[in-house]
């Protein structure tokens, strides 16, 4: 099925299987068959819980692109969330939230971080 959820303006948003509702409205025989319905299921939660959900569907394919999934990431953290929430929400372990973060840069996302002083071999 397409999965969606409602919007603030009463609408729909596709959150995955965009491609499947376009070859749903193109074809013609596709139509006649399904009567002019697609399936659809409807998720809730908020915004950051929707990218969670796309995420964890694309993971699923395997379909998921390196930069892009660095700049969720980022904005995740943001946005609030932790390591560990994040990594739980979208189905990743410590090292690779880790990893995906480092990809946009360090100083910016480690900034509430708190790091030993350093020290000298005498």
């Amino acid at each position: 099925p397409i999965v969606v959820t409602h919007t603030d303006k009463n609408a729909l948003e596709i959150v995955d299987g965009f491609h499947r509702h376009e070859i749903g409205k193109g074809s013609s025989s596709l139509k006649l068959r399904l009567k002019g319905y697609l399936p659809v299921t409807c998720l809730e939660g908020t915004r950051n819980q929707r990218i969670a959900a796309t995420i964890r569907h694309n993971r699923a394919r395997g379909r998921h692109q390196i930069t892009a999934m660095s700049e969720i990431v980022r904005e995740l953290s943001q946005l609030g969330w932790d390591d560990h929430k994040i990594g739980k929400e979208l189905g990743m372990d410590g090292d690779e939230v880790l990893r995906l973060k480092q990809i946009n840069g360090l100083q910016e996302l480690f900034a509430d971080r708190q790091f030993s002083r350093a020290w000298t071999v005498k």
